[in-house]
């Protein structure tokens, strides 16, 4: 299949990303968001947590690493909390910084776009209830290195230094990036 990329909105987000893409990895599943909340995914005529799918591919031997603006919500903790897996081995980091949106599956495919890692943002909501979103999913090699050359700069702490929010970011106490 030759590479490829695509303008995505709504609901097409949704399918094209959680549906189709995140299932498909093999080896990582990188996910930057702004916000992050309780998102739940179709699974043969239910709905589950998307925070299980997650699990599963960890529990399956695929390393995912998710970079997020703030703090979820309660029900994102409850779901979070029924996965043990979550809490030991999901890759996280809190940057008060990110808005940027990106999914990356295995250095081959990637998403990038307005929509935040929650139902309403990646279309998983009925029509009423969804946001207006746009994104681009790829193949293409070169945009795909450019969206985790992005995440792989916040997530290794390259912006640390010269940012003025080290104040209101845990990880960068926690872990010693950069200087105070």
């Amino acid at each position: 299949m030759p590479d490829s990329t695509e303008f995505v909105t709504d609901r097409e987000i949704y399918r094209r990303v959680i549906l189709e893409m995140v299932p498909q990895a093999k080896g990582f599943l990188w996910l930057a968001t702004a916000d992050l909340k309780d998102l739940h995914v179709e699974r043969r005529g239910a709905f589950v947590p998307f925070l299980q799918q997650l699990a599963e591919l960890i529990e399956a031997g695929i390393d995912v690493r998710l970079l997020h603006a703030k703090e979820p919500g309660p029900n994102f903790r409850r779901d979070f909390d029924r996965f043990p897996v979550l809490i030991e081995r999901l890759e996280r980091i809190l940057c008060p910084r990110v808005h940027f949106k990106s999914v990356i599956v295995d250095g081959r495919q990637a998403y990038t776009g307005s929509a935040n890692l929650t139902g309403a943002g990646m279309g998983a909501k009925s029509d009423g209830r969804r946001n207006f979103e746009a994104g681009l999913v790829t193949t293409d090699p070169a945009l795909v290195a450019a969206i985790m050359a992005q995440f792989d700069q916040i997530w290794m702490g390259a912006r640390c230094d010269g940012c003025r929010r080290k104040a209101f970011c845990a990880d960068f106490k926690e872990i010693g990036r950069g200087s105070p």
